[in-house]
């Protein structure tokens, strides 16, 4: 797990980032928390396809699961964060989010004798700034552990999956389906950038292109993790999926061509040729990455 030497883990901040992660009082007009479109059930994220924020306008991409972010090089769709800390600086400032100031966000903390005591308990400081409260955040987002799916269990010997499970399993990693490729980690993401075959040129959200002004960047967004993915939908950075189905029928018919293309997308104009039950197991497999104890604890 990534860790950064001026944000040690405690329990202490761990509790204080979940009540922060749970608090509507970041928001400027207190009706979202980081958990209003995080939610736990959903594996931390939004059922909706688009988040609300403060002012009833929803955004352009669908929230991410956030699930092992301790182990994530970036975050966000198009990477525009390197670090959870970062990360949380974001939504509160984001005028399609909560809408808020870091100054505003200070006074109100400052005001309150919880939070004056946690912070001072968490981090031995007497007046709470912003550097501090995204500590806290961050500490109990990488407290955010899950390692205890069906196939977790399977891979430790405590359990065995069923013929379609296995099936799915090998269709997973083989160049049959070719997933492997980009979610063939424990994380069950490369940590990396991709063009899937989403759409064609030119392109509405120009994912990692916006952030590092590369051509050819556009069209790349972030490999999602898998862990969790029956409880996550729908898919894709704009949420266009709403099933597991509809993913493997984009994949099964090859994808759409465009510029920046990935070269992993091989089966472009051709498709993976699945048979409808090699479809099943496929998603019979990926139901066994569910981590029900997760979305309870």
């Amino acid at each position: 797990m990534i860790i950064p030497e001026e944000n040690p883990m405690s329990m202490e901040g761990v509790e204080l980032g979940k009540k922060l992660f749970n608090d509507p009082i970041l928001s400027i007009n207190n009706s979202i928390s980081c958990a209003s479109c995080h939610i736990q059930s959903f594996s931390f994220s939004d059922p909706n396809q688009f988040s609300f924020g403060t002012d009833g306008i929803h955004g352009t991409r669908n929230a991410s699961a956030i699930i092992n972010a301790g182990w994530h090089t970036s975050l966000n769709w198009d990477g525009s964060a390197m670090s959870l800390e970062e990360q949380a600086f974001e939504p509160i400032r984001n005028t399609l989010e909560m809408n808020n100031s870091w100054q505003n966000v200070e006074n109100r903390l400052n005001q309150d004798e919880e939070y004056k005591l946690l912070f001072k308990n968490s981090f031995n400081i007497d007046y709470i700034d912003s550097n501090h409260i995204v500590k806290a955040i961050a500490q109990f987002e990488r407290s955010l552990i899950s390692n205890n799916s069906r196939f977790d269990k399977y891979i430790r010997g405590e359990l065995q999956l069923s013929p379609s499970e296995l099936n799915g399993y090998a269709i997973f990693n083989t160049e049959k389906a070719d997933c492997f490729h980009c979610h063939g980690t424990n994380l069950f993401t490369d940590n990396l950038f991709h063009n899937n075959g989403l759409d064609t040129d030119p392109f509405q959200d120009l994912g990692l292109g916006k952030i590092t002004g590369e051509i050819n960047d556009n069209g790349k967004f972030k490999t999602p993790t898998l862990r969790n993915i029956a409880l996550t939908a729908p898919y894709m950075h704009d949420g266009r999926f709403q099933t597991l189905e509809e993913v493997i029928e984009h994949y099964d018919n090859g994808g759409h061509y465009s510029s920046t293309i990935d070269p992993l997308m091989k089966k472009l104009g051709i498709g993976l040729l699945l048979t409808n039950q090699e479809k099943q197991d496929l998603i019979a497999f990926l139901h066994t990455l569910s981590d029900v104890e997760y979305i309870n604890d």
